[in-house]
């Protein structure tokens, strides 16, 4: 018997992502009068557009679109990534000193001009997507714009890696946090992962003797200094030296790093050096799978500091778990890892699908019930988590792709 109907989970999946995720962000989420997308929205469509808008958000948003025309090839979303492009590229970049604002408000001023290097990461990854569904020069030369914008302020040439963020004039920030569920810490495992998630995606496009380098660098900053390899977690805070700082055990940003690392692994092209972060990433889906599942097949949201589990359900983690675990599969060839994709899939369906005001709520509590108090859409609630989620998973069920 067949381990799963790939094709019946590729049909799950395409119909969720072309006929729910793709068509709310572009109907419910679109600002016609003000340019670019609101603030937030909450769960039952309430607009809230007073809430500011991050580049984050606009960044996510461009990839999503970006790839998925380059996936489906249909006009209405090549509109929507180029809204998304023209947007991030003149309201939120800054013109005088480079890079992207952290936060506008609805008429297009800086509410926040600090420039943290997530997000500029976020801009390289959306911008090298829209140059590969486009060709358009001018995002690939502000792809690599903000290459060399980190690499001269945010990479530590003393001990390697990159610091959290800077003032707008590329100053250093006395407090760093992306958000107040962080510590103040000068790096972070979250920020490279997605610095690294960025150089991956640039280097499809540009194949760079200073961009390649970089990128291994990170991969080795990864296996020298972030994976916890006794235990198959991430170590979440660091300060310049290393040092750890305290910090939970995040179960959904393992299972997303074990895939992004691995993938970013086969771009080096690289024997040894995929040799070992494969021993690494399958340490740590396994910890995943071994510590982080609740019985219902869902990812727990981390395990605190005292070493209680936080039991709230993010749509991202979920998501992510689905690939990771596939990927894992993929790799090791464990039935059990598979049967963990399928079961997180149908979690997400049951769960987090919206089936009334449409997308999928983005945090449960404990119960199963969706948290009203966190946006559908907003600064950090974003569509690229699950529509890149079923975009990598429609690929690798595809028979014509294996």
């Amino acid at each position: 018997m067949e381990l799963l109907n790939k094709a019946d989970f590729k049909q799950r999946l395409e119909a969720e992502l072309m006929g729910n995720i793709l068509p709310f962000w572009m109907t419910h989420v679109v600002d016609e009068d003000n340019g670019g997308f609101y603030g937030a929205l909450t769960n039952d469509l309430q607009i809230h557009n007073d809430v500011p808008r991050s580049a984050i958000l606009c960044a996510r948003i461009l990839w999503t679109y970006a790839a998925a025309y380059r996936t489906f090839n249909r006009q209405v979303y090549l509109d929507n990534a180029r809204r998304a492009y023209e947007y991030l590229t003149n309201i939120f970049w800054d013109h005088d000193a480079g890079g992207l604002f952290w936060l506008m408000d609805s008429h297009g001023q800086p509410v926040s001009d600090r420039k943290h290097h997530y997000a500029q990461a976020f801009g390289i990854y959306g911008l090298a997507e829209y140059y590969r569904a486009t060709q358009d020069p001018r995002s690939l030369e502000l792809a690599q714009m903000l290459f060399y914008l980190l690499e001269a302020h945010a990479y530590d040439n003393l001990n390697q890696g990159y610091i959290e963020g800077s003032s707008r004039a590329w100053k250093p920030l006395q407090d760093m946090r992306l958000s107040d569920k962080e510590i103040n810490c000068r790096k972070s495992m979250n920020t490279m992962l997605h610095i690294l998630e960025a150089y991956s995606n640039l280097l499809q496009v540009w194949d760079h003797a200073d961009l390649k380098a970089q990128h291994r660098g990170l991969l080795e900053v990864f296996q020298q200094r972030i994976i916890d390899h006794n235990s198959g977690h991430f170590q979440l805070f660091f300060d310049d030296r290393w040092n750890t700082l305290p910090g939970p055990i995040s179960y959904g940003h393992d299972i997303e790093g074990s895939w992004l690392l691995w993938e970013a692994a086969g771009l080096q092209a690289d024997t040894a050096l995929s040799t070992r972060i494969l021993k690494s990433v399958n340490k740590m889906a396994a910890a995943v799978y071994q510590e982080g599942m609740d019985e219902d097949g869902s990812i727990f949201n981390e395990k605190k500091l005292d070493g209680g589990v936080d039991r709230t359900k993010t749509w991202w983690s979920q998501v992510e778990a689905m690939v990771g675990f596939y990927c894992a599969y993929e790799r090791t060839g464990k039935v059990e890892y598979a049967r963990a994709a399928s079961r997180c899939w149908a979690y997400i369906e049951d769960k987090f699908v919206d089936r009334v005001h449409g997308d999928w709520f983005k945090q449960l509590h404990a119960d199963g019930t969706p948290d009203d108090g966190v946006y559908k859409a907003g600064p950090w609630e974003c569509p690229y988590h699950h529509s890149r989620g079923c975009m990598e998973m429609i690929r690798r069920l595809n028979p014509e792709s294996s």
